[in-house]
């Protein structure tokens, strides 16, 4: 090997070209945030005031100095989050906690053992390959032995991450029964619903269902066809957005010749009186505008081409027949006139007896009346899901499985150059690559370190959109569920991409020329190279942890879209309504992987090169923080799985486990050590035999609610209201029922808190987490509310309500009386200024587009 002498170590210098610009890059972004969270309300905190929340969802304000908000920020619980959001968001921001844990006690348990033990290692590494296990030389006397410290420190760390998850999934068992008993949202309709897919025929019938279901069914919801009643609908409500559009345009273009009038000295500002069938429609607009200047369109595809009409005239015609024709597709639908298509929503009178449809086995033929899903949100409907057969529902899957393998075996030809970028300076010996010696080292630190992770990131950004996509084609019938394949199915490819790939991708390609000189060392080259693959996930912690971190927080790019989007392209009252009160949300089946992936890339070379975990505590930390502003003051919540992703998300953990263990087994054969070798070999399946263990023992509890609770929830709820009647406030508190002696007497610490979840978590204690107040858990809905709860929407979507500008020349109540005629149509509460432009009361009132949420 003394021909081919080792190229220059730059690992401290690419740490430090990674680390310069991206902390650069992160001041610039925090001060931003500190600056703009002043004054810009509306996008740095509004969950303090916005409107459309309800007071009982709303944060409370922070101090609006520089840094005076961050101690209060500071003492804000996490639980704030679940009461005032969702179980997604609360149990999000735990696992980035908890990722934090797991990364810090793994670096206290590693670091200070295997440091030493790696940089006495005998192998004449430097720099950041001190650290790392490749520093160590089994030939040496000794050697193989220090493999021994490798092996026992992942006995230690593995074993706590796998108490730690086991800990965590009897927590969210317990705060799950606790969210889901209470009456906010047992009393919900979808808590009480369960949707059958796959139903034959013969039973899409509701007295066929009645009788199979019992006198428990409250209403039932059979779907059908809605091919017509969606076109006409869709064609509806685009024609009369078509004509809201060209109203505000009549009047703005009337408004704005009469203040130029005005100013010219001519001109009345003054309204004009609006007579009982004061003239032809646009006749007051016409004093100010030629006709040539009225809104006009093409019947065209994208108004592209085809016969010019007259916007206004044209569709308050075209409106004239849609409407009924529209309101006749709904009434067939209602009716059921329409093709049913093999689903159906079941309403029970009680939770409880909804879990017991759902768990119960429905129909005696296979795959028939199944999948089942309870807790379905209307709102969150894959309606198109919910047409697909049985047959088609296997198929679907297969054809899906088989297009993200294809996905990412594709996937893995760009992640592997990534990976190739990392080690480019082990390519430079080839004779065609040499010229890469010209280059500075600075440089060079710099291509190999910052650029892989930057282009690591943009690569992968594209692949949740796909995700979704394929989910729903594979039958999904929820967005939760849409989710939920996501953060599965991103998952994966992250493993592969992010760390087999570029892990094997940078360790061949940094050993490749001595492979081809020397074919016979490919086993001690890969032990040797394989943990200095690890340089490269440093970097991208770093590029992770600071500027995609801080980029969160201040939402920069986010910040300067909505804000041209608000001032530029909201043309109507309708679009700036819309963009002022949608809150961003966080997509949980794209977001979560990524943080599940660097802990699993930290657990996997905790042992291997324990620097790993350093950065990726830090990174989590930033994390936690920059997520933790947003959830509590920023983002919604529009999708609920019932934090189902949390589970998920920590059984994902236990892949970082298993590659960890795989890993340290083939270095410690490749060492020659067959002490620790066995020992890891042990350890593998003990693990693999726990987490089956684990899995038969939780799985169940995941998903369904057990009937023991539920007749104590329905005890505690009975002897509260006895105790209202009583006069008494604190029955509720007090009545605990059979298992109330399992509350713990004393005041648990820190150890006993996190060793037994099973009594200082358990359902009785996490009650007291759970929002009780928010609403009125015995007078959810209006009636009308629940009859339509499962209908598509399209079925129940009323006319469209045009809202449009009150001027000051009396335009707008003009085309109000003409265009009211045909559907609703108002100008309260915005207007035109001196300007020509929109005005409305954007902190307060709440204008007449806004609904009620309902908490289905």
């Amino acid at each position: 090997m003394a021909e081919d002498p080792t190229p220059p170590n730059s690992s401290v210098s690419g740490l430090v070209a990674t680390l310069a610009p991206t902390a650069l890059v992160a001041v610039i972004y925090v001060l931003i945030f500190l600056c703009l969270r002043r004054s810009k309300r509306r996008y740095y905190a509004p969950r303090t005031y916005l409107g459309t929340l309800r007071e009982e969802e709303r944060s409370e304000a922070l101090p609006t100095g520089w840094f005076n908000w961050i101690g209060p920020f500071w003492k804000i619980p996490d639980t704030y989050a679940l009461q005032h959001q969702s179980l997604d968001a609360y149990l999000f921001l735990r696992f980035l906690r908890m990722t934090v844990v797991i990364m810090f006690v793994g670096a206290c348990i590693t670091m200070p053992v295997l440091f030493p033990i790696n940089i006495t290692g005998g192998a004449g590494n430097v720099q950041l390959d001190l650290l790392s296990m490749s520093n160590i030389n089994p030939s040496v006397k000794g050697g193989k032995y220090k493999y021994f410290a490798h092996c026992f420190c992942g006995w230690l760390f593995f074993g706590f991450v796998l108490m730690l998850v086991t800990r965590e999934s009897i927590f969210y068992i317990n705060l799950r029964q606790a969210f889901l008993l209470a009456p906010v949202y047992a009393n919900r309709i979808s808590a009480r619903t369960v949707l059958f897919t796959s139903v034959p025929k013969p039973y899409l019938d509701e007295a066929k269902l009645r009788k199979v279901f019992g006198d428990s069914v409250r209403r039932v919801w059979i779907t059908g066809d809605t091919t017509k009643v969606d076109e006409l609908v869709e064609e509806r409500d685009k024609t009369a957005l078509i004509l809201e559009s060209a109203e505000v345009k009549l009047i703005k273009l009337a408004n704005e010749q009469r203040l130029k009038a005005i100013k010219k000295g001519g001109g009345n500002s003054e309204a004009e009186p609006i007579e009982e069938g004061d003239a032809e429609s646009g006749a007051l607009a016409a004093r100010w505008i030629p006709e040539k200047k009225r809104p006009t369109h093409k019947l065209g595809k994208f108004g592209l081409y085809g016969k010019k009409v007259d916007s206004i005239n044209w569709a308050r015609q075209r409106l004239e027949e849609l409407i009924p024709a529209a309101t006749a597709a709904q009434a067939e639908y209602r009716k059921g006139e329409t093709e049913p298509v093999g689903s159906v929503f079941i309403e029970f009178a009680h939770q409880s007896d909804a879990q017991s449809a759902f768990q119960s086995l429905s129909h005696h033929q296979a795959l028939h009346m199944s999948p089942k899903y309870i807790g379905v949100n209307p709102s969150e409907v894959v309606w198109k899901s919910l047409k697909i057969s049985w047959w088609q529902r296997v198929v679907r899957r297969l054809v899906v499985v088989g297009f993200i393998t294809a996905l990412v075996v594709f996937w893995a030809i760009p992640v592997a150059f990534v990976g190739l970028i990392s080690n480019i300076t082990y390519l430079e010996n080839f004779t065609w690559l040499h010229w890469l010696t010209k280059i500075p080292p600075e440089i060079m630190g710099v291509i190999s370190g910052l650029l892989p992770s930057v282009m690591l990131a943009i690569l992968m950004s594209l692949v949740p959109i796909i995700m979704r996509l394929v989910a729903k084609k594979a039958g999904e019938p929820s967005l939760a569920r849409v989710e939920l394949f996501t953060q599965n199915a991103y998952f994966v490819f992250q493993v592969v991409q992010v760390f087999l790939v570029v892990t094997i991708g940078a360790a061949a390609s940094s050993v490749v020329q001595q492979i081809i000189k020397n074919p016979t060392g490919i086993t001690q080259l890969l032990a040797t190279r394989l943990p200095t693959a690890s340089n490269f996930y440093i970097s991208y912690f770093i590029v992770q942890g600071l500027t995609v971190s801080s980029g969160v927080l201040s939402q920069v790019v986010g910040f300067i879209i909505f804000t041209l989007l608000y001032k530029f392209l909201s043309g109507t009252p309708r679009s700036l309504y819309t963009k002022w009160s949608n809150l961003s949300a966080i997509s949980w089946g794209s977001t979560l992987p990524v943080f599940t992936m660097i802990a699993v890339i930290g657990i996997t070379y905790s042992c291997i090169a324990p620097l790993v975990l350093g950065f990726a505590t830090i990174g989590m930390s930033l994390f936690y923080l920059a997520y933790r502003y947003n959830i509590l003051f920023v983002t919604d919540s529009k999708i609920d799985t019932k934090g189902l992703i949390y589970p998920r998300a920590l059984q994902q953990l236990l892949t970082g486990v298993y590659l960890a263990e795989v890993c340290l087994i083939g270095l410690f054969g490749i060492g020659k050590s067959p002490g620790p070798l066995i020992l890891m070999v042990i350890f593998l399946i003990f693990t693999v035999l726990y987490h089956f263990s684990l899995n038969a023992a939780l799985d169940p509890l995941l998903y369904s609610l057990p009937r023991s609770l539920e007749a104590e929830q329905e005890g505690l709820i009975s002897a509260a209201e006895a105790g209202t009647r009583n006069g008494s406030e604190d029955i509720k508190e007090k009545t605990s029922g059979e298992v109330s002696t399992s509350a713990p007497v004393k005041k648990p610490n820190l150890f006993s808190k996190f060793f037994a979840p099973h009594i200082y978590a358990d359902y009785h204690t996490l009650r007291q987490l759970v929002p009780h107040g928010m609403l009125d858990a015995d007078n959810m809905y209006e009636e009308t509310v629940a009859e339509n709860a499962y209908y598509p929407p399209s079925v129940v979507a009323e006319i469209p309500l045009l809202w449009i500008p009150r001027d000051e020349a009396g335009v707008s109540r003009q085309e109000m009386q003409h265009t009211g005629k045909i559907l609703p149509i108002t100008d309260e509460g915005v207007t035109l200024d001196e300007k020509n432009k929109l005005v409305w009361d954007a902190e307060g009132a709440r204008p007449p587009l806004w609904t009620p949420k309902v908490y289905y």
